[in-house]
């Protein structure tokens, strides 16, 4: 037996032995409740208590024991979590002990009448004194767990370290957030209320914590009860909602965090060691972006699949969804091989059927290439490997030609002669209008891919888009490691915008895409709306629970060499042709000089290679749509 099952099976037992005591207590409570009505009417001298009297109480104690468990039973009052119980749990305990009370009072009467050896109100005053003693200590005895964490808080309420702490949402989550709260020692979170936009819920408690509102009053509230974090504990909502309360709970200048998934809620698994950050994504107010991706099943399924770069952002996201397909085998190259080895132990992890090779190779070397095309005959390919940091490619501009666009050509010239089904280039938004070396490389690689595709079986496609969310070297990570460090954080420009995506859906945009591309296409991923980067920063930096600007400075640095204010998807000469999916365009091509185009690469060529200072002029004239900003 694992670990794992012995802690269910501990779990399971401690259950079963904590509801066996409180049945035992309730028993306890009910013999005595019986047992005091006579005491207290014998003591009172009203009616003698006779031989007789004692018989019917005998005859009626059975009963009235068994009728009260099977209640209680009924209304599962031994399935509660005691440590939890609130407004909800004290009606159903009142319910089952009222309900019993009319079950054992009727049997009272039945029997001193039947029987004759009592009378029937001295049977009716013993149950109404059995009913009110089994309420009040029934109550009591189940209260007590909720009670000691009532004198836990305010005890801990004194210690310095302690942080109001404000619930948003007043459901299943919000309850075992509470009593996390109120049950651990080390847990230095204090809730103090709940904003729930019900109005029916309003101006009462829930776990003993008062509901004080809704979403708009969440400001008032952070200033009176002096609120340090804020705990979103609402775990299924829709997209806009979500992002307009955490936007007001991130004003408050408070922490804000979020309860886990909605499945881990579902398997009783939220605590507050699992709170995380708000993701950047719920601040965006979109969807999440899910493809049905049979198609890219029936596509790949059987197919020996090649991943250049498939151990970076993109590149390593690819072979997680590829993986899922039933492909034949999975062939990662990649010249790093700390990513190619983190992939490599990860699919082995989560895919150990799977027939993985995982290779360290440059597509800058054309044997390795060919060797390895030569020996796994790859069906599909997936082109990811690429310098992609603009400003290290404006400082090293040589390496961003050699590195892309020969690397690039590389690997598709291999695609063709070794007859691979289908090559798909992952490219980007700044090779649209390229202000930069590095997008310009990227253009120059369509371009590459578009010429080859002319006198090929092979079908080429490229498929461009925008910035992914949390990817190696972009803004996001970099301004969380900012904050992390106190500061500042640095925005290149006040105006700037960009568009994002989460690298699962710019993947499995690009899974659909080379499905059904035809030769030589450009596919424009949908982005959705651009967001300024300055908005980002500042989201950012109220999430982690600082003002921008007073306790978390922004520096605007200026623009960065070869960055532009504004990302575009198309080119002036492109036209935008609709697919069936309403996410994906495809962008006509362009048409090239063929035979200039082949002595323009050789020049890129001798020229890269003897790491001529002439790089940006030879490309500038390779690529008539790239203008670089000179300092």
């Amino acid at each position: 037996m694992d670990k794992a099952s012995a802690k269910i099976n501990k779990n399971k037992t401690r259950r079963r032995l904590h509801s066996l005591i409180v049945l035992l207590l309730d028993i306890a409570i009910l013999t005595l409740g019986a047992c005091l009505g006579p005491a207290i009417r014998n003591g009172l001298g009203a009616y003698p208590v006779n031989g007789d009297f004692w018989l019917a109480l005998l005859i009626w104690f059975p009963i009235y024991l068994v009728a009260s468990i099977l209640v209680f039973s009924f209304f599962k009052m031994y399935r509660f979590l005691w440590h939890y119980i609130g407004i909800r749990e004290l009606f159903t305990i009142v319910t089952a002990i009222s309900l019993s009370g009319v079950i054992f009072t009727a049997a009272a009467v039945i029997i001193a009448v039947v029987s004759g050896f009592a009378s029937v109100f001295s049977m009716i005053a013993v149950c109404i004194v059995a009913y009110i003693f089994d309420m009040v200590f029934i109550i009591i005895m189940r209260f007590v767990p909720r009670m000691r964490d009532m004198v836990k808080v305010r005890t801990r309420a004194d210690h310095s370290k302690v942080q109001n702490t404000m619930i948003i949402g007043a459901g299943g989550a919000a309850s075992l957030i509470i009593q996390d709260m109120l049950n651990s020692e080390n847990i230095r979170m204090k809730p103090c209320c709940i904003i729930d936009d019900n109005p029916g819920k309003q101006n009462r408690c829930y776990c003993g914590i008062p509901i004080v509102g809704g979403r708009n009053d969440i400001p008032r509230f952070a200033v009176k009860y002096d609120i340090k974090v804020i705990a979103f504990c609402i775990a299924s909502i829709s997209p806009t909602d979500k992002k307009e309360i955490l936007e007001i709970c991130t004003s408050t200048g408070c922490e804000v965090k979020v309860v886990p998934t909605l499945s881990q809620i579902v398997n009783n698994e939220v605590s507050v060691s699992k709170m995380q950050p708000v993701d950047i994504l719920d601040l965006l107010g979109r969807s999440v972006i899910k493809q049905d991706l049979e198609s890219v099943r029936a596509e790949l399924q059987g197919k020996v699949v090649m991943i250049t770069g498939g151990g970076g952002s993109i590149g390593s996201e690819i072979c997680r969804q590829v993986a899922q397909f039933d492909i034949k085998r999975l062939i990662i190259v990649d010249i790093y091989e700390n990513n190619a080895y983190s992939i490599q132990q990860e699919l082995k992890r989560n895919c150990p059927e799977l027939d993985l090779v995982t290779l360290i190779a440059s597509v800058r070397d054309r044997e390795r290439l060919e060797d390895i095309f030569d020996k796994y005959s790859p069906d599909i390919v997936y082109h990811a490997a690429a310098h992609k940091h603009v400003p290290l490619m404006e400082d090293s501009p040589n390496e961003a030609i050699k590195n892309n666009v020969f690397g690039t050509k590389n690997v598709a010239e291999c695609a063709d002669k070794y007859g691979v089904a289908r090559f798909v280039m992952i490219s980007t938004d700044k090779a649209v209008n390229p202000t930069n070396i590095m997008g310009a490389s990227k253009r120059l690689c369509e371009m590459v891919v578009q010429n080859i595709s002319r006198h090929s079986k092979t079908c080429f496609t490229a498929v461009r888009f925008g910035n992914v969310l949390g990817s190696n070297g972009s803004v996001i990570p970099l301004f969380k490691k900012q904050i992390a460090a106190g500061g500042p954080v640095t925005v290149t420009d006040p105006r700037i915008i960009r568009y994002f995506m989460t690298i699962p859906e710019a993947v499995s945009l690009v899974l659909q895409s080379g499905c059904s591309a035809k030769n030589g296409e450009i596919f424009i991923l949908d982005m959705g709306e651009p967001v300024k980067i300055d908005d980002l920063a500042r989201k950012l930096i109220r999430l982690s629970g600082f003002t921008p600007g007073v306790d978390m400075k922004i520096e605007y640095t200026g623009l960065r060499p070869g960055e532009k204010l504004y990302e575009e998807l198309l080119m002036d000469e492109e036209g935008l042709t609709k697919t069936d999916n309403e996410l994906i365009f495809i962008g006509k091509p362009i048409e090239i000089d063929e035979q200039q185009f082949e002595k323009t690469l050789d020049e890129l060529y001798e020229a890269c290679c003897h790491n001529s200072k002439d790089i940006i002029g030879l490309v500038e004239k390779a690529v008539p749509t790239y203008h670089p900003k000179r300092n």
